[in-house]
């Protein structure tokens, strides 16, 4: 390639690049972990749903910076363990730094504004994060829990189904270029 063409394809990634108002980091994640928490007292049925990790998803999908991804999913999963959390501190921030990683890494990668990717994304990561907090817990903190394959695959897609369309409400969201 010559350096025109390089030049050419690196600005036309950096414009891809979602920009999200301030108030907007910081009151969706925050909405998301007061949903996970409090809804489901009211609504059992609801208590399948990790809102956190559908937000860290989005957020580091359309950031497209791994740098960002890391400290969003750090952010919003110490947050979620400092705050409501009965684990130990870091549980769901180790977890979901690794999902904010590697969400970001795939969003530079490959387009994730089309509704299909998205939602084999969300249930790839939904998967990935109940997998590596099982790890976590039988390694860190030495406890025998059983890993549901059956019951993670399914609510896998119950919240890809949520997420996806949580993606176009917060897509509405984006700051103007």
């Amino acid at each position: 390639m010559t350096e025109y063409s390089d030049r050419f394809l690196i600005g036309s990634q950096r414009e891809q690049v979602s920009r999200f108002r301030a108030r907007v980091l910081l009151l969706v994640p925050l909405a998301a972990i007061l949903f996970w928490v409090y809804v489901p007292r009211f609504f059992e049925f609801l208590g399948y749903l990790e809102l956190p990790l559908l937000v860290t998803i989005y957020f580091a999908l359309m950031r497209r910076s791994q740098i960002a991804g890391l400290f969003i999913g750090a952010c919003i999963g110490l947050a979620q363990d400092s705050l409501f959390s009965k684990q130990p501190i870091g549980m769901y921030g180790i977890v979901k730094t690794l999902v904010g990683y590697f969400a970001a890494s795939v969003g530079l990668r490959i387009d994730v504004e089309h509704a299909a990717i998205r939602f084999l994304l969300t249930y790839f990561f939904y998967f990935f994060h109940q997998l590596m907090y099982w790890v976590l817990v039988r390694g860190l903190l030495g406890r025998p829990d059983s890993f549901e394959i059956q019951r993670t695959l399914v609510l896998g897609v119950l919240n890809a189904v949520v997420g996806v369309t949580l993606f176009h409400f917060l897509d509405k969201l984006r700051a103007p270029a």
